[in-house]
């Protein structure tokens, strides 16, 4: 394991602590982590299940497959039978881990790119390339190619045209496309569709993931709650993988997910106080000599005003504002700031006071 890179946040240590220094305290738009409350139903549907003391189902209860699969028909145009949703402890591990369970020797993954991406291709020993291009990657085979939209860390949507070409592309060569769908439900001026969908998919799930998470719907970032789902052969295959490991959600984290899937009132209450820190906190920066680039979805504005990365990284924490720098992302961000508008309504008020 000695091949894996250093944990990148760790450098960021320095210009936290500069940050936290500023009188008013830092404004951390770094992460991303959730900051608002978890739903009220949520935790009720947690308290219920808490005396849950035999050992829950690899596969999940019926109740959170159908829950899942239902808002995937309700919400995104997409039906999957609920036996092919596979419960995950968060999309992370799953991510890290989905090379070592198909035996993929060879990974793509976008330019600009969650850093777990390449993460998983070094664990399962596989060669992992970054490229947005799939036409010039050569002859070579490819086992997973994974799309992300909208992306982390820019925002960008994939339109139904351009996921149907990788589609066709990775079926010609029999590769899967795990496409990373976390923020699906956060578009602003575009809507994102998933790779699921008939207009992507001509109806076949075949060779075909879709990932999704309930940490940025429904702050549930800290029960670990996430699904995975798409072509019913390799759904199960994962699922026999996941029960000899023992990758396990907890019962009563099973139910805080049906009860969040099956309820939308507090998904969009969610969306409209991120779409009102967003509208506060990217003319701000404009104003304040960033350019905002793609960050047409999801929780960040992916920005820069020339300079390399960590420079304006260190320009914004002298404010007492932390943000990520782009090279943590890939070498084609060496020039941007990955910003988050996960902070609450008062710290991004104290960031737009600080930006002018």
């Amino acid at each position: 394991m000695n091949n894996l890179p250093d944990f990148p946040w760790d450098r960021l240590v320095p210009y936290k602590e500069r940050a936290a220094a500023h009188p008013d305290g830092i404004v951390d738009l770094s992460v991303g982590t959730p900051v608002d409350s978890v739903p009220p139903l949520v935790r009720a549907a947690l308290i219920e299940a808490a005396d849950s003391p035999g050992y829950p189902l690899t596969h999940g209860t019926k109740a959170l497959r159908e829950a899942a699969s239902g808002w995937l028909a309700r919400r995104h145009g997409v039906h999957v039978d609920q036996r092919d949703v596979l419960p995950l402890i968060g999309s992370k591990e799953f991510v890290a881990w989905l090379p070592t369970y198909l035996g993929a020797k060879r990974v793509v993954f976008p330019e600009l790119a969650y850093p777990t991406y390449d993460v998983g291709a070094r664990l399962a020993g596989a060669d992992g390339t970054a490229a947005d291009g799939l036409l010039a990657l050569g002859p070579e085979p490819v086992d997973l190619v994974w799309v992300n939209s909208p992306g982390n860390p820019t925002g960008k949507v994939l339109p139904a045209e351009h996921l149907r070409k990788v589609v066709a592309w990775a079926r010609e060569r029999g590769a899967v496309v795990a496409s990373d769908e976390c923020y699906i439900e956060l578009g602003w001026e575009e809507k994102p569709v998933s790779i699921l969908h008939p207009d992507v998919c001509e109806g076949s799930h075949e060779g075909l993931l879709a990932v999704h998470s309930l940490s940025k719907r429904s702050n549930l970032a800290g029960y670990r709650a996430g699904f995975v789902t798409g072509d019913p052969a390799l759904i199960g295959r994962l699922l026999e993988l996941r029960k000899h490991a023992g990758m396990l959600m907890p019962q009563p984290v099973q139910a805080a997910m049906a009860a969040a899937f099956a309820d939308d009132e507090h998904a969009e209450a969610q969306r409209e106080l991120y779409a009102a820190r967003r509208a506060m906190l990217r003319p701000a920066l404009e104003k304040a000599g960033w350019r905002v680039d793609h960050s047409t979805a999801g929780l960040y504005l992916w920005a820069t005003n020339g300079e390399p990365a960590w420079e304006q990284v260190g320009r914004l924490s002298e404010n007492g504002i932390l943000v990520a720098p782009g090279e943590f992302y890939g070498s084609a961000g060496e020039r941007h700031v990955r910003i988050a508008i996960t902070a609450t309504d008062e710290r991004i008020d104290a960031a737009v006071r600080r930006l002018q």
